[in-house]
């Protein structure tokens, strides 16, 4: 049992100055201090930064060894997070979720939102945001998003309402609801596992869910009532982002320019800007397109592109346009380009995402879906980017992709585990193994719950058995594993242990006891949350709560306190993401999709931190007392 003296002594004494600590821990404050900083720069990749830690502490301590009685600091200890608990249990749970996605286990509860919305919208909103607090309490927050965002897209479409009231406040209350359970996020899973490595008892899934869920009551009750009011009503990014394409024919008459000329003087004609789909000759001979190929009369000249400019290219070329499919009936404005079962969609590229750190060139997107690209949304720029200057882009998680295609193949992107694409359509794809992934989910958690197996040991079996029963294959298995999350865990796990071993967090403690020390108990976990928002919200929470856990638990043992509360501290303010949209990749997500600011989450974000700060600085130490 724990012993603290709580009297007002206790806290307007002046505590000594903490010694000046080893050279290796100065190094390891400093290496700390620059990994925050790296960790908020947008432009270097967090895989980089990772390497960057990795590298300076296992050089660092191999040309100057740490030794402290008689034991010293092994380099190789620094590679022990790649295989830490929490690491295969987060990476497990994260192909957990994916299989649920991928079999469309949790998509009849979004069809039910869809029919029930049109009737009872308020009532909908928020049983959409208790649902969707309450399922990322177990499964990991960024399926439930890909889940749900299709859904509230189509609604806003249907309805013509803006989605930005719906997005926002969905992405809100999936962040709430994963903090409510060890396995709701990765960083839970990392701070549980890191306290439980420094000598606090190891928490059970549920152990916190009755505290989470009761601040999370206040704050679903402002998402609900208050956000709607806060936030302006924004078009989606793409919606007029670009104009249909047409698919047509031009038809190359004798007297036409083309006849007899080569391609490139017929792109010479056009000013390069005709974008020739295939050449056919007599009945089916595809021609290839190259540039020295001369075109003969009765070629047929297949292409995508505007009204406006199809109709020039006809005159250009002094040609003949058709529609495709129907080459009875030239294009005139009695008769006017048509564009049958085509439908527009957008597409949010996703970490798992095919197209994420990628280009539309290298995965040759266009050709392997048989979709027209239209336009980007870039969201560093947070503008349209014209057809012609994508191909090449390296895209990003939030970027959105307008394409255009038949309803089969949008159908078909759909279907893809890897792709989120928000259409004007809610048909749901569903397969026959959903409910198989249902059962297998539910077992790895009761399992856990039980305290049958740990909660890796399930996870990583629910894994094998969802593989065993086909709800996933190992290309689904690939895509949900993360470079970034891998790189950045076992990084800040060695930073950790740097930070531990050579005295660097009792020296930080110090200073923070220091600092606060005029602050009751209570006010203190205020102070550590706050400052882990802050953290949060400009650099990865997983980080920030990596580096924070080890400092709270030194705080607990300098004040003679229950680490319990300290470190439950860490972990609830290192997931208050709220305030700005690289916080967390949801974030980003929604951004993107709905057209938001970064002041719309400032100022929807910053009122929900203040709320869930004072509501867990006021509980936290009823449920777990000092």
């Amino acid at each position: 049992m724990y012993s603290h003296d709580t009297s007002p002594e206790k806290w307007f004494s002046l505590e000594p100055m903490p010694t000046t600590p080893e050279p290796h821990a100065i190094a390891v404050i400093v290496l700390t201090f620059v990994a925050f900083f790296l960790f908020s720069r947008d432009r270097i990749p967090i895989e980089t930064t990772s390497l960057i830690i990795l590298s300076a502490l296992t050089l660092g301590f191999q040309i100057f060894p740490y030794e402290q009685a008689g034991e010293t600091l092994k380099v190789s200890d620094f590679f022990l997070g790649f295989g830490h608990e929490a690491l295969i249990t987060i990476s497990a749970l994260m192909i957990l979720g994916r299989g649920l996605v991928a079999t469309g286990a949790l998509e009849p509860v979004a069809r039910l939102f869809s029919r029930v919305w049109s009737s009872f919208p308020k009532g909908a909103m928020l049983l959409l945001l208790i649902f969707s607090a309450a399922a990322s309490g177990l499964v990991n927050d960024t399926p439930i998003v890909v889940l749900m965002m299709p859904i509230l897209i189509s609604i806003a479409l249907r309805t013509g309402t803006s989605p930005t009231k719906s997005l926002l406040s969905m992405n809100y209350a999936v962040l709430l609801g994963g903090m409510s359970t060890s396995i709701g996020t990765s960083t839970n899973l990392l701070v549980v596992a890191i306290a439980a490595d420094l000598g606090v008892r190891q928490f059970g899934i549920f152990d916190f869910t009755p505290l989470a869920a009761t601040a999370a009551i206040g704050g679903i009750l402002y998402i609900w009532l208050v956000m709607p009011r806060i936030l302006p009503d924004r078009e989606s990014p793409m919606a007029n982002a670009a104009p249909r394409l047409f698919s047509a024919i031009l038809y190359i008459n004798e007297d036409s320019f083309a006849n007899g000329k080569k391609i490139m003087e017929v792109l010479k004609r056009t000013e390069n800007r005709i974008k020739i789909d295939r050449i056919v000759r007599g009945e089916n001979l595809t021609l290839a397109r190259l540039p020295t190929l001369t075109l003969n009369a009765g070629d047929r000249i297949f292409l995508s592109d505007t009204p406006e400019n199809l109709k020039e290219y006809e005159t250009l070329l002094e040609a003949t346009l058709y529609n495709v499919g129907d080459e009875e009936e030239r294009v005139t404005e009695e008769s006017p380009l048509t564009a049958p079962d085509e439908q527009l969609a957008e597409i949010v590229v996703t970490e798992g995402s095919l197209l994420h750190k990628s280009t539309l060139q290298r995965t040759h997107f266009s050709e392997i879906f048989d979709v027209l690209i239209l336009a980007l949304h870039n969201r560093g720029h947070n503008s349209a980017v014209s057809k012609g200057n994508i191909r090449k882009m390296v895209l990003r998680v939030g970027d959105v992709l307008l394409v255009q295609g038949t309803k089969e193949n949008i159908a078909a992107l759909r279907t893809d585990p890897r792709m989120l694409v928000l259409d004007q359509t809610i048909d749901l794809p569903t397969t026959v193994r959903a409910p198989l992934a249902l059962i297998i989910m539910g077992a790895a958690v009761v399992l856990a719950v039980f305290k049958i197996l740990p909660i890796s040991v399930s996870a990583l079996l629910g894994v094998l058995a969802m593989l065993l029963t086909r709800c996933l294959n190992w290309s689904d298995v690939g895509s949900s594993l993360s470079t970034k999350i891998i790189l950045l865990i076992a990084s800040s796990l060695a930073l950790g242990v740097a930070l531990t071993r050579t005295g660097g967090t009792d020296y930080i403690a110090q200073w923070f006891i220091i600092l606060s020390q005029s602050l009751s108990p209570e006010l203190t976990l205020g102070l550590l949350m706050l400052l882990m928002a802050l953290f949060t919200n400009f650099v990865s929470n997983n980080a920030a709560a990596a580096i924070g856990t080890p400092i709270a638990v030194s705080i607990a043992s300098n004040l003679g306190l229950s680490p319990e509360p300290f470190v439950l501290a860490i972990l609830f303010g290192a997931n208050f993401c709220y305030a700005t949209p690289m916080a967390y990749q949801t974030n980003l997500m929604v951004m993107s999709a709905g057209g938001y600011r970064f002041s719309d989450f400032v100022r929807a974000g910053v009122p929900l931190a203040i709320i869930m700060l004072t509501l867990y600085t006021i509980l936290l130490p009823r449920f777990f007392p000092f």
